[in-house]
């Protein structure tokens, strides 16, 4: 009786072990095969109003993983790109100029008026193929004469202030118009442009500063000089990382895929209706992930 009972109990822990290895595989299995299934989905085309394509993606995986993680979509619809000094919210994205209009609610508007309120900097990753516009005009509020040097600036420095010294610009002709407020500050508040060469400038200014404001130049469709008018926000300039792949990749000739990434090894990948290949969508034949979620074997990537 007694080797009855210890054959049972055995053979009844046996089971369940085995049981319990079952789901367990098949949990890692399918979160496996859900993630690379997750790649086979076509990426998003806009967020809002804005178009999303390449480099960009809001989804993992597609776009250049040089952008990854960079932009968010929220559930209303709102894009905005994260730096290390927040997320900010994206006004418009130029591809044929290579350049991201941003809103900054901590700087100063024309609301605001002589109320200066408490302002962080804003500032990129130097990691990244972001950089700041040099068609960015930077105001500053309220500035002590005692730590920055004020000083009027010759016409020159108003269309080239990246040549021009250090000191800041009280006769600057948007402190003389503010763009959509020319009389939004009282007698009592002072305003000086500067243009800083350097973040670390910016952090600086901000010390000594009541607040600061970004204008940028906008480009419109009149003859010069009246071809740009100054517009609140950042301008953010961009690169776009061409290669062979993805313009194979794009052409509809070739299937029209979606330039992405593999979101494990970040290696390029062709995001196609049917699957993802290594290749274009029209090349049955390269190996990549098939539509099924099955992943396998990748050729050498050059």
């Amino acid at each position: 009786m007694g080797s009855l009972l210890r054959h049972r109990l055995i053979s009844e822990i046996g089971s369940c072990s085995c049981s319990y290895l079952f789901v367990i595989t098949s949990l890692l299995a399918l979160s496996f095969f859900k993630s690379i299934f997750a790649q086979s989905s076509l990426c998003r085309s806009s967020c809002g109003y804005i178009p999303i394509k390449y480099p960009f993606g809001i989804d993992d995986g597609c776009g250049s993983p040089y952008y990854r993680h960079m932009f968010v979509c929220s559930e209303s619809g709102k894009l905005e790109l994260r730096t290390p000094s927040g997320r900010y919210p994206i006004r418009s994205i130029s591809y044929s100029d290579f350049h991201i209009l941003l809103s900054d609610p901590f700087m100063w508007n024309c609301e605001d008026g002589d109320n200066f309120r408490p302002t962080r900097q804003f500032s990129l990753d130097t990691s990244t193929p972001f950089s700041l516009s040099s068609q960015n005009e930077y105001l500053f509020f309220n500035c002590s004469e005692e730590d920055v040097l004020i000083e009027p600036k010759p016409s020159f420095c108003e269309r080239f202030p990246e040549r021009c010294d250090s000191s800041c610009d009280s006769a600057s002709y948007l402190c003389r118009h503010l763009p959509d407020c020319p009389a939004a500050l009282g007698g009592s508040s002072s305003c000086c442009s500067y243009y800083p060469k350097a973040t670390e400038s910016l952090r600086l200014m901000l010390q000594y500063c009541a607040s600061y404001t970004s204008v940028h130049w906008k480009t419109v469709g009149a003859a010069p000089p009246y071809d740009q008018i100054p517009e609140y926000g950042i301008r953010i300039d961009f690169d776009i990382p061409v290669t062979t792949r993805c313009l194979q990749c794009q052409d509809n000739s070739r299937g029209g895929g979606t330039c992405g990434f593999d979101t494990g090894t970040q290696s390029f990948l062709c995001l196609c209706e049917e699957g993802n290949v290594t290749t274009f969508c029209s090349d049955h034949g390269s190996s990549g992930y098939s539509a099924k979620g099955r992943r396998q074997q990748f050729p050498s990537l050059l």
